[in-house]
C-alpha cells in the first residue's frame, strides 16, 4: 500500500507508471521487415507467416461464405441471444451519435457547410489468443455499420485448424461483414494497408492487438498514402476509485477482471480508506484462487497499485494524473464526482456498473485509449468511422463583401496568385 501524501514527486511518478512495453528498437525492426515482406510478396508472405506464427497451412485466405452460416448453426441459442443483445445495445448507443450537418451564412452571400460521410473501406482487426473476442467484432462492426461504411473487412488469426471461432463469425454476420480473412498479427495490418492479391487495401484500420499489431498500425499510418488508424494503444488497465462504503468483493472483482486480460495489464485501486484497501487485498487473494486464468491474473497483479489518499478530492487528482483506460467509481455519490473526472477512456459509476458491462453489452464502445492516452485521446465512437468536410459557396455579393479583405491578406502573405484569383473575379463584377 502506497501512502500518497508521504511520496516524493518522483515516487508519485513511479507509482503511476505503466508496465514497460517491449523493446522498441527490435520491435520496430521486426515489424518493418514484416511490412516490407508483405509489400513485396503479397499473399505468399501471408501464407508463410500463417505457417510460421499461427502453425497452420492455408490454401486460401478468404473465409468461404458458407462458413458463416455453418458457424451460426453450431452456436447455442443462449450464446446467439447474448450476442444479439450486445449488438442491439451497441447499435442503439452509436445511432444516437449520428452528427447533424451544419449550414451557416457567415456573411451576406457567403454560405459555409459542414458535412459528414462514412469512410469507404475500413479494416477491422480482431486479435487471436486464448479466447474468441466476438465483443470486439461488435464494437467495431456494429459501429461501422451504423456509420454506413460500404466496405467492412475483418482480419483475425485462425486456430491451428485454420478456422475462426463461431462466435466471431456470428457477430460478423450481424454487423453485415462478409469480407473475412484468416490472417493476424503485423502481417494482417500490412495487408490491410498495402493490399495483396486477395486483400484490397482499406482507408482506415481499427482494432486492438499485441505490441506487434500496435507497432504495425503506427508504421503503416506514416506511409505515403497509408491508412489512418483509430488510436495508439498499450496494455489494458483499470483504476478503481473507492471510498469506505465500497464493497471490497466488488472492487476486487473489477481489479481482477482487468488482470485476467494479460500479464502486462495493470490494476490500480485509489481510496481514502485504509480499511477498504486492506479488505480488498484479502478479497483479491481469495478470488484469484478460483480463476481459470489464475497464472495470467497473478502475474498482472504484480503491476497492481494500492494507493491510500487523504481525501476523496485527492483520489480524484490521482485518477486524473493517471488517465486510465477504464475508471470505476465506487463511492457514496459517484455521479457527484463525474464533473471532476477529466481523464478516462470510459467511466463506470456506482456499485452495479462493473467494467464487464462496458466490455460486452451496455452499449458503449470498449475500444479505448490506454497507457495514459486518455488524457488527449477519446474512446472509439461513430465519428471515427466517418470523415467530415466543408463546403463554401459565395454569391456575387458575397465576393464583393469578402474580396477586399481576402486580397489584403493574400498581399500580406506575398501570395500574388491568391490575390489575383479574387481580383479577376472582382473586375467582372464592377
Amino acid at each position: 500500500m502506497l501512502n500518497w501524501s508521504q511520496l516524493s514527486n518522483d515516487e508519485k511518478t513511479e507509482a503511476l507508471a505503466r508496465p514497460a512495453m517491449a523493446d522498441s528498437q527490435s520491435l520496430t525492426a521486426t515489424v518493418r521487415d514484416i511490412i516490407q515482406t508483405v509489400r513485396k510478396q503479397g499473399d505468399k508472405a501471408l501464407f508463410d507467416y500463417a505457417e510460421r506464427f499461427d502453425k497452420v497451412t492455408l490454401s486460401e485466405l478468404a473465409l468461404p461464405a458458407s462458413a458463416i452460416d455453418e458457424a451460426e448453426a453450431r452456436l447455442s441459442d443462449t450464446v446467439k441471444q447474448a450476442i444479439e443483445l450486445a449488438y442491439a445495445n451497441i447499435t442503439k448507443f452509436h445511432e444516437a451519435q449520428k452528427p447533424a450537418d451544419t449550414k451557416v451564412e457567415t456573411s451576406p452571400g457567403v454560405i459555409c457547410e459542414l458535412k459528414h460521410e462514412a469512410i469507404d473501406a475500413v479494416g477491422l482487426y480482431i486479435p487471436g489468443g486464448t479466447a474468441p473476442l466476438p465483443s470486439t467484432v461488435l464494437m467495431l462492426g456494429a459501429t461501422a455499420k451504423v456509420a454506413g461504411c460500404p466496405r467492412k473487412v475483418l482480419c483475425s488469426p485462425p486456430n491451428k485448424e485454420g478456422v475462426l471461432a463461431d462466435e466471431i463469425l456470428y457477430a460478423a454476420k450481424l454487423c453485415g461483414i462478409d469480407e473475412i480473412y484468416r490472417v493476424g498479427g503485423a502481417q494482417a495490418i500490412a495487408a490491410l494497408a498495402l493490399g495483396t492479391e486477395s486483400v484490397a487495401k482499406v482507408d482506415k484500420i481499427f482494432g486492438p492487438g499485441n505490441s506487434f499489431v500496435t507497432e504495425a498500425k503506427q508504421q503503416v499510418s506514416l506511409l505515403p498514402g497509408g491508412p489512418a488508424i483509430d488510436m495508439p494503444a498499450g496494455p489494458s488497465e483499470v483504476l478503481v476509485l473507492a471510498d469506505s462504503e465500497a464493497n471490497p468483493a466488488f472492487v476486487a472483482s473489477d481489479l481482477l477482471s482487468q488482470a485476467e486480460h494479460g500479464t502486462d495489464s495493470q490494476a490500480v485501486l485509489v481510496s481514502d480508506s485504509e480499511a477498504l484497501i486492506t479488505a480488498t487485498k484479502a478479497e483479491v487473494a481469495k478470488q484469484l484462487a478460483g480463476l481459470s486464468r489464475n497464472a495470467i491474473a497473478s502475474e498482472a497483479m504484480t503491476h497492481s497499485r494500492y494507493i491510500l489518499t487523504g481525501s476523496l478530492s485527492e483520489s480524484v487528482a490521482v485518477s486524473n494524473a493517471y488517465g486510465p483506460e477504464h475508471l470505476i467509481v465506487q463511492t457514496r455519490e459517484p455521479r457527484g464526482l463525474l464533473a471532476q473526472l477529466k481523464n478516462a477512456g470510459s467511466i463506470f459509476l456506482g456499485p452495479y456498473s462493473p467494467e464487464s458491462a462496458g466490455d460486452y453489452a451496455s452499449g458503449t464502445n470498449h475500444v479505448l485509449p490506454t497507457y495514459g492516452y486518455a488524457r488527449n485521446t477519446s474512446s472509439l465512437g461513430l465519428l471515427d468511422f466517418m470523415r467530415r468536410y466543408t463546403v463554401q459557396e459565395l454569391s456575387e455579393q458575397g465576393l464583393k463583401n469578402l474580396g477586399p479583405a481576402i486580397m489584403t491578406l493574400a498581399g500580406a502573405e506575398g501570395l500574388d496568385a491568391h490575390k489575383q484569383a479574387v481580383a479577376l473575379r472582382m473586375e467582372t463584377l464592377s
